[in-house]
């Protein structure tokens, strides 16, 4: 016999307002492969990618959240996948430091606009790091991705460098080479997550720090459902996550579904898009 989901209030989850930065894919293009979901033979529309960014944008701000935006650079079609460009805690900045040599320009051009709007305590990290893509924020700790595009040594950076406990995870799906692809934090100390993105170790680490999380199927990881961000009660994800969305929906949370298939060429979703700035 089956069991139906026990619904939660929505009224229940607190939305926590955000500020986002984020970056207009005025030169999105899909020339060079350094994920598995590149592929340049078959590229990208770009003006159906702007299309579908100003969507997610106008999304935040629907919500009542405040969005601010970098200029893009030409000959720098990644950069719209702000969430890699830092990691802002606390008013300070742990800046990103890109594997790939394509994207190399993208830290220091983060970090020039952080510092020139306000944000003074910026470091230059030693280590490869990839922002926000390796390193999630919850109200008490830092989860760090590693196996792919982050140094573990950037681990130990970050948590020197902002003061906050930082817990390891080890990625071992080469589609979900970013921790942000295959996880995110839903406020109250909570996540949604994909055990199969992870080492063993890793989902027993999981377990053990969040034993009531939202489970996502493959199929929902495969579309990037995972890639979204929570305010506490909305959630903005990517529409193709159908049954991730129903799980959500019954367990409180009110989803705001987005298409950015176009940026999914790419490799990324709502949340590659965005980098939170917290104060």
């Amino acid at each position: 016999m089956s069991v139906m989901p026990v619904m939660e209030p929505s009224a229940a989850r607190t939305v926590l307002r955000r500020r986002f930065l984020m970056c207009r894919p005025e030169h999105f293009a899909v020339t060079y492969a350094i994920n598995p979901w590149m592929d340049p033979a078959r590229g990208a529309d770009a003006g159906k990618a702007v299309e579908q960014w100003e969507a997610l944008r106008a999304a935040y701000l629907g919500l009542g959240h405040e969005v601010s935006l970098i200029d893009p650079i030409e000959g720098l079609p990644d950069m719209v996948f702000a969430a890699n460009g830092a990691l802002v805690v606390g008013g300070r900045v742990y800046g990103a430091r890109f594997t790939h040599p394509e994207r190399h320009a993208e830290g220091p051009a983060y970090a020039g606009w952080l510092k020139e709007n306000g944000f003074a305590d910026v470091l230059e990290a030693q280590h490869t790091n990839e922002g926000e893509g390796d390193f999630l924020t919850l109200d008490h700790v830092i989860l760090a991705g590693t196996g792919f595009r982050t140094d573990l040594a950037a681990h130990q950076e970050a948590q020197e460098f902002l003061g906050r406990p930082v817990v390891t995870l080890r990625l071992v799906d080469p589609r979900f080479y970013h921790l942000d692809t295959a996880l995110f934090p839903l406020g109250g100390g909570n996540v949604a997550y994909f055990p199969g993105a992870f080492s063993p170790g890793s989902r027993a680490v999981l377990e053990r720090l969040f034993p009531d999380a939202v489970l996502a199927s493959e199929e929902d990881a495969a579309v990037l459902g995972l890639n979204a961000v929570c305010d506490g009660r909305n959630v903005v994800i990517n529409a193709e996550a159908a049954e991730l969305i129903g799980t959500l929906r019954a367990r409180g949370y009110e989803p705001v579904p987005v298409e950015l298939s176009e940026l999914r060429k790419a490799g990324g979703g709502p949340k590659c898009c965005t980098l939170e700035l917290r104060s």
